[in-house]
């Protein structure tokens, strides 16, 4: 199936919110690639529709789902943001489900899908049903506030979510059941992440902390649907996916309900019978030829120029982020990136992040305290691309400096050096961030 579309390259461009001389990684003058790369941006952007219907390439949403298009949680293709008040709706944040491992079936189905699922409603939540099939539950955030002060006696306030559950539709959780809340993560560089040799991640993997430095490292192992194999996992918020194909036939299954013949089953449990029951958009909804065109598209998304790099206030915050310690995760370079304008500033490796940012909810080989070390290249235009500012991986951090403060674990010697510098510096730092 091959549809030809008269979006031009440079309103995808602005789709991205990328600025002016900012290009897609790899596109040439091969007529081809731009169209792979418009048609890719046209099935990210649009919405999907419920089967049967006319729109017969775009049809299959749900009968379970979250979205009903890519776009609607990687807004302008960035980060989605969580519910900013206690009564607002999950919009751009999903709900991953899990359960503890206890025996012999459960491990298999952890080998392949990183966790055991609810034996009901499986591996993720889906907040939303098509017409007459009940979403399975309705999530919510509430914030309670935590207090705290810097060395130089200027106090902040961190905002802490606490997530609740109810109207569970299909009887009752697992007793044991745990959850985990994620904003949809930026889609900036992936082609460049995906090109870093496996060599050149393993080679700042130190899980054992060896150098006694205090900093692990340390990678997550994954299941490959198409090689049928473990393999490093270097995508998502615990580096739980291996490739950008994976991980957006993923997202197409679990929060829009669109099969692919990597994901080839409805995003219904078993024991979910009316939403089996309920008609597709064919076998599989995406084809591989489509599939492989919103890949492309993801693949391209460029990373924005750094700004301000001669400014004095950036060069000193450089320096500060160094000397915190910061830089011993987030990594400046990669030799397999020394062409690029711009580095990721991660290690795509897995780290204790400490108690207050665990989930609990351990995933492949990453802990319930572990997450992967969040590329920062073009996070200082977090707000021109995304119109807010929330970060970390359910965003309860509402700024930059906030995100710092929540670091704890592996983190905490770097966080603490931030609580002791001088407003001045702080500033620097964060001028130095936003740069990137």
């Amino acid at each position: 199936m091959r549809v030809t579309l008269a979006m031009t390259l440079s309103s995808l461009m602005l789709l991205s919110g990328l600025a002016n001389g900012d290009t897609p990684r790899s596109l040439s003058g091969n007529p081809q690639q731009h169209e792979d790369f418009a048609v890719g941006g046209a099935f990210f952007q649009q919405p999907w529709v419920i089967a049967p219907a006319s729109t017969s390439a775009r049809d299959g949403l749900g009968p379970l789902f979250k979205a009903n298009s890519c776009l609607a949680c990687h807004i302008g293709h960035g980060r989605g943001h969580p519910p900013f008040t206690d009564a607002e709706p999950f919009m751009s944040t999903i709900v991953k489900l899990g359960v503890p491992i206890r025996d012999s079936q459960q491990h298999e189905q952890a080998k392949v899908l990183g966790v055991a699922p609810d034996p009901v409603y499986g591996d993720h939540l889906q907040t939303l049903g098509i017409k007459g099939l009940p979403s399975e539950a309705t999530p919510r955030f509430r914030y309670s506030e935590i207090q705290g002060e810097f060395k130089d006696g200027t106090s902040y306030t961190l905002l802490k979510p606490h997530l609740e559950i109810t109207q569970p539709n299909y009887g009752a959780f697992a007793p044991d059941i745990q959850f985990s809340a994620r904003v949809a993560p930026p889609l900036l560089g992936m082609g460049l992440l995906e090109s870093i040799p496996e060599t050149d991640i393993l080679a700042n993997a130190d899980p054992d902390d060896r150098n006694g430095d205090g900093i692990s490292g340390k990678p997550n192992t994954v299941w490959d649907i198409a090689k049928q194999q473990t393999v490093l996992g270097r995508f998502s918020w615990k580096a739980n996916q291996p490739s950008i194909r994976q991980q957006s036939a993923d997202a197409f299954r679990n929060d829009i309900g669109i099969t692919s013949s990597l994901f080839p089953e409805q995003p219904c449990s078993a024991v979910q019978t009316d939403c089996l029951q309920l008609p597709t958009g064919g076998k599989p909804e995406i084809p591989d030829d489509l599939l492989a065109t919103v890949v492309f598209h993801v693949a391209n998304q460029p990373v924005p120029v750094r700004r301000t790099t001669n400014d004095i206030q950036v060069i000193q915050g450089q320096q500060l982020f160094g000397q915190a310690g910061c830089a011993a995760c987030h990594i400046p370079s990669f030799t397999a990136l020394a062409n690029q304008p711009h580095q990721p500033y991660s290690d795509l490796l897995l780290h204790d992040m400490g108690e207050g940012l665990a989930d609990n909810r351990p995933e492949f080989a990453a802990s319930g305290r572990e997450w992967r070390t969040a590329p920062l290249w073009g996070i200082g235009l977090t707000e021109k691309i995304n119109g807010h500012t929330r970060f970390l991986h359910d965003g309860r951090a509402r700024n930059l400096l906030e995100a710092i403060l929540w670091h704890g674990g592996e983190a905490e010697p770097a966080k603490q050096a931030v609580v002791a510098m001088p407003k001045t510096k702080r500033e620097a730092l964060l001028h130095f961030l936003n740069s990137l």
